[in-house]
């Protein structure tokens, strides 16, 4: 779709809710281009083709990654970045988010949500993929585990992008969390659970990081996950939009335990 077919559709549209984004760790080159496309251009195509459309309403959806490495604190809205992007998402997801800001300033009518780690049914990404074989019993080992996330369930962020499209003020930016953990605690939850034992065998940060020496996709991965934390607080959020995510326990019983606990829930 061109600018010019894009900005048609957005003039028949009550408002715009921008998620589109390619999320991954530890990429090639080109697929960085490509990363590059979607995340930063991909953007401010569709935040300029709605100022043109004069949309009434715009909700981007940036992440808590915007802030970088927080190294241990919990940052709120408008933390600045202390140190350089550990990864290309994070780094494309950054100018994305200043692409945002800088439509705000300019008077777009544009709210700003920055999600944690998100997990949940049909996730696809490398973190969920671990969590399932955790479930399923097939999780050979364990690393990471001090990588600091403030994990939320997806149905808690989709209902937390709906209310600040329809509460959030213009040119405000919301943390959509559900509880500040690391990977470990995460992991425990799972096996918790699902009555799953955690596998003996954890992978110590040192030899990831050789590896990262020789490997240059696992090179991005140490660097976005070794003693890293992505740590942002919620409570913005709770406050103005009345968002009431829900914990880490009860989010991974909700997606992996058994049927019942699930339908008690639902």
């Amino acid at each position: 779709m061109d600018a010019t077919d894009a900005i048609g559709e957005l003039r028949r549209c009550d408002a715009l809710i921008h998620g589109a984004a390619i999320y991954e760790i530890g990429v090639t080159a080109e697929r960085r281009r490509v990363m590059e496309a979607t995340n930063v251009t991909g953007t401010r195509s569709m935040l300029e083709a709605a100022r043109a459309a004069r949309t009434p309403r715009i909700v981007h959806v940036s992440t808590i990654a915007a802030f970088g490495n927080t190294h241990g604190r919990v940052v709120a809205e408008g933390f600045q970045p202390t140190s350089p992007a550990t990864s290309a998402y994070e780094d494309t997801k950054r100018r994305a988010h200043e692409i945002a800001l800088d439509a705000a300033r300019s008077g777009a009518p544009i709210v700003i949500v920055q999600p944690g780690q998100v997990y949940g049914p049909s996730d696809h990404s490398a973190v969920g993929a671990n969590f399932r074989a955790l479930a399923e019993g097939h999780l050979r080992y364990r690393a990471f585990e001090r990588l600091g996330l403030n994990l939320v369930h997806v149905d808690d962020l989709a209902d937390g992008i709906l209310r600040a499209l329809d509460r959030g003020r213009d040119g405000e930016c919301y943390i959509l969390g559900g509880e500040i953990a690391t990977l470990g605690d995460a992991y425990r939850a799972v096996a918790k659970a699902t009555g799953r034992n955690l596998p003996p065998l954890v992978i110590p940060s040192a030899v990831a990081r050789l590896a990262g020496r020789f490997i240059s996709s696992m090179r991005e991965v140490v660097s976005s996950a070794d003693g890293v934390t992505f740590w942002a607080t919620d409570a913005k959020a709770r406050a103005e939009l009345g968002t009431k995510p829900r914990d880490l326990a009860t989010g991974m019983r909700d997606v992996f335990g058994p049927p019942t606990s699930r339908a008690e829930r639902a």
